[in-house]
């Protein structure tokens, strides 16, 4: 019983340590990282990537108005929706998710980034 208790208290410890998935600083501190390519306005799409508006949820390679590549499209047909799990491995290592993606980011390695980035992006103030 001490030894499962133990556990439990260093995982509660683990979990007390990670910043909050809603850190909206966090996340628009990330969100740094994808302005360049990308708008979170709704029906903003830039030449180079679609608006981030709703993303969380939304239909992957769908988006109205955007040209999405082969590789995303060929994806789409296996990963119908956004979610945040996709979301947070696809923006780990695009190009190993969805090989032959024209995304330039090499990746987000650290998963506290992801997370506030996803609940940034989520929020919905982000979302009107």
């Amino acid at each position: 019983m001490r030894i499962l208790a133990a556990g439990a208290i260093a995982f509660l410890a683990l979990a007390a340590a990670a910043p909050p998935a809603g850190d909206r600083q966090a996340g628009a501190r990330a969100f740094a990282q994808c302005v360049a390519c990308h708008a979170t306005e709704p029906g903003r799409n830039t030449p180079a990537g679609p608006t981030l508006h709703r993303v969380v949820g939304r239909p992957v390679a769908a988006l109205a108005g955007f040209n999405y590549s082969p590789a995303l499209r060929r994806f789409a047909a296996s990963n119908p929706r956004w979610t945040p799990e996709l979301l947070d491995r696809f923006l780990a290592d695009p190009d190993r998710v969805v090989p032959g993606t024209e995304m330039g980011l090499i990746g987000l390695r650290d998963p506290a980034q992801r997370r506030a980035l996803i609940a940034w992006l989520s929020a919905p103030a982000r979302n009107n």
